[in-house]
């Protein structure tokens, strides 16, 4: 009787939501189709909350027992297409396939899974919801939905028909699928398969990692130490290809323990949605206070927050150069669709690599999606084999994709080969890379290519004091120019902005970075200005967030500046005599950092 009341509340649901409508113009293709499938898959949107409201019991079900609710709806789907005659060729419920897709969970910590706690639950076989960032994806490959079996022995009432159609389930492997030890239930004969009939999706497998592991490639923990690991996610058929590497998504799924060499646990996934990070509503009281004091200009609000800037790495009124080019480098990044040209890269020329490597370290951690590039890996995609034997190739991140609407940090540009250098350039110049899979490598027939989109901006420096450069450095440098000889100048010119930190001219004076070293070391936790007291950390976190979102106007005389800009451009490409000596690329840069320091000032 629970099992009747089940069923007329399913269809009730169905009907109230539309999805008995879909249901039969899904069946209208199969029938349309003309052809016999072994199995007939149908998805179906569950609003869970609907269901609890309507009938409680299936409700539970469908949250704590998906796959006897889906038997439930099968049964019904079934009863529909009888009664209405929606496919001809149908002949038993068991070729039906429903795959019940939750459109969200009840908002309780027992429905969440966290990726950093230890050990995860894959026995329940329930439906869990856990949040995470892609560190990896495989190439798409073949699974089987469904296959017909039949018994072997002709005179068994079996060997014909549609009772023995195997379907893929949540968490099953090839093997649970397709087998030649199948035996009939009626002579126990073994069942061979009818190949004719067998029914292929796409699988793609994908690894993710929770956002708080983020802390670990950003240099350092804002709390105690912590572990990850990444958790495994296998896409089906509509599924497959709707997951980024870099990007931050929830995903609905069923948790398993899949045997390989090493046992994992992975995520048979039902549902997946793009995060999409939270843009605070305002800026903190003190930096409103030091807007409104400023408002008579349009600069003066900029120019106080590089002098105050990471005021507990160096002293206020250092570095202002270097850290108004970070502010415009920050607030550059976007959580949104954006060109590629937005992106705003900086290369630092300097021999102070102690503290300029603190303040780009110190920097990157204000940005959610701020990776520091560790020297044991690559900044861009690799290459693996698939732990799982399902023949797919596994594309790992990188520094690069992982910083996606970010910044990657990319250390001391000498440490780099040169054959990673010219890759570099490569991307900087095209905002992309392309992955090259070379099918015999990896057992395929045929060469395959991935290209994925770099939408971050890159920070490096150089020391010019290092001793393997002493000997090779120019003489003959003009005065207020820089060597940059030990550099590719193709290279350079890629990097929309070039920084020239030099401790020795006046506006970086050697007292007060000596007077604020010989503090942080006698007390390294504490705040020897009181620009710091008024402007935490957290305070520059939300005043990036809400700057890096806003929608800027350019005002008429902006507009003339950046024409000018581009009229000197042309003159560039046209005049090789009266010509600027300025590279087309740095003129295309000049008017990005207008549209930076427009942001910067928090123009309203």
């Amino acid at each position: 009787m629970s099992n009747l009341k089940m069923k007329e509340a399913a269809l009730i649901y169905l009907d109230r939501s539309g999805g008995l409508q879909k249901f039969i113009d899904d069946c209208k293709y199969y029938n349309d189709s003309k052809q016999s499938y072994a199995v007939y898959r149908f998805n179906i949107l569950i609003n869970p909350s609907d269901v609890v409201e309507l009938y409680a019991e299936l409700g539970n079900h469908i949250l704590h027992h998906p796959l006897k609710a889906a038997q439930v709806f099968q049964s019904v789907c079934f009863i529909a297409v009888k009664t209405l005659s929606l496919i001809g060729q149908l002949q038993t419920e068991t070729q039906i396939n429903i795959v019940l897709k939750l459109t969200h969970l009840p908002s309780l910590p027992s429905y969440c899974l966290d990726l950093c706690e230890f050990p995860v639950d894959y026995t329940s076989q329930r439906f869990y919801i856990m949040q995470g960032i892609v560190i990896a994806i495989t190439t798409v490959t073949k699974y089987t939905q469904g296959a017909r079996f039949l018994c072997s022995d002709e005179a068994c009432p079996f060997s014909k028909g549609f009772q023995y159609v195997r379907v893929h389930v949540p968490g099953a492997t090839e093997s649970a699928t397709i087998r030649n030890d199948f035996l009939c239930n009626l002579c126990s004969s073994s069942l061979q398969e009818d190949r004719k009939f067998r029914v292929l999706g796409d699988k793609q497998i994908v690894e993710i990692i929770a956002t708080e592991a983020l802390h670990a490639f950003q240099g350092y923990s804002k709390n105690q130490p912590f572990r990850f690991q990444s958790l495994t996610i296998f896409l089906r058929d509509e599924l497959v290809n709707k997951m980024n590497i870099g990007n931050e998504y929830k995903i609905i799924g069923i948790p398993t323990c899949v045997k390989t060499s090493q046992t994992a646990v992975c995520i048979e996934a039902n549902s997946i949605t793009l995060c999409h990070l939270k843009v605070p509503s305002g800026i903190s009281d003190n930096f409103r206070c030091l807007l409104s004091l400023t408002s008579s200009s349009c600069w003066k609000f900029t120019a106080i927050l590089a002098n105050i800037f990471a005021s507990h790495i160096v002293p206020p009124g250092t570095y202002n150069l270097l850290k108004l080019c970070l502010l415009m480098s920050l607030v550059q990044t976007s959580d949104r669709n954006k060109e590629s040209e937005d992106c705003l890269d900086i290369l630092i020329i300097t021999s102070d690599t102690l503290l300029i490597d603190r303040l780009l370290n110190f920097s990157i951690n204000l940005f959610p999606h701020g990776i520091r590039h560790p020297g044991s890996t690559e900044i861009f995609p690799t290459l693996s084999r698939n732990k799982y034997g399902t023949g797919a190739v596994s594309i790992q991140a990188g520094s690069a994709l992982l910083a996606k609407d970010g910044i990657c940090f990319i250390g001391d540009l000498s440490s780099h080969k040169k054959d990673k250098l010219e890759q570099l350039q490569s991307v900087l110049e095209s905002r992309s890379i392309t992955v090259y899979i070379p099918g015999k490598k990896f057992g395929d027939d045929i060469d395959q290519q991935m290209t994925f989109p770099v939408q971050c901006s890159f920070w490096s420096f150089v020391d010019m004091d290092s001793s393997s450069r002493r000997n090779t450095q120019k003489n003959n440098t003009l005065i207020g120019q820089m060597d940059c000889s030990l550099i590719p100048a193709n290279l350079v010119e890629t990097f929309g902005l070039l920084i020239n930190c030099n401790e020795s001219s006046p506006c970086h004076p050697h007292f007060p970075t000596v007077q604020h070293t010989l503090k942080k070391a006698i007390d390294p936790e504490g705040l020897f200005y009181f620009a710091s007291k008024q402007f935490t950390t957290e305070d520059f976190e939300k005043l990036l967030a809400f700057a890096k979102n806003l929608d800027v106007e350019f005002s008429l005389e902006a507009e003339r500046m950046i024409h000018g800009y581009y009229l000197a451009s042309r003159r560039i490409r046209t005049d090789f005599i009266y010509g600027s000596k300025l590279s087309a690329s740095a003129l295309k840069y000049l008017g990005h950092c207008i549209l930076c320091c427009s942001k910067c000032s928090i123009s309203l």
